[in-house]
């Protein structure tokens, strides 16, 4: 019913910012929670940070709290992380996902996944 894709990724010294693009397709995004996540080779898949479907509650890891803004334009069926003041731990790849429901934080809640954009933070 939906289907994501991820832009905006690439190579950033530290200290850097880095905008990545989550584009739908489907005629409900807007009542759509939509989170970031992110993976490093080795590691599990961890939650980084959502919005709910109208754009006005917000949802963070610990490591999101004071670097990263996430933001939706519903009317382009859009949703956007700004992030800023990178380090070499948040190289990863990055992947938007939407779930119908209402937010959890574990990767299993969310239905529709997209391809994944790799973020490398290194000088």
């Amino acid at each position: 019913q939906v289907q994501l894709v991820e832009s905006g990724g690439g190579l950033v010294p530290p200290g850097g910012s880095l905008r990545l693009t989550c584009a739908a397709s489907g005629r409900t995004f807007s009542s759509y929670v939509v989170a970031w996540f992110r993976q490093a080779p080795g590691k599990e898949r961890e939650f980084v940070i959502a919005i709910n479907g109208g754009g006005g509650i917000r949802y963070y890891a610990d490591s999101a709290k004071d670097r990263f803004t996430i933001s939706r334009d519903n009317a382009k069926n859009t949703v956007y992380l700004q992030m800023n003041s990178l380090k070499p731990e948040d190289t990863a790849v990055y992947y938007c996902a939407a779930s119908p429901g209402m937010f959890q934080r574990a990767p299993v809640a969310y239905d529709y996944w997209g391809q994944g954009t790799q973020v490398t933070v290194s000088s």
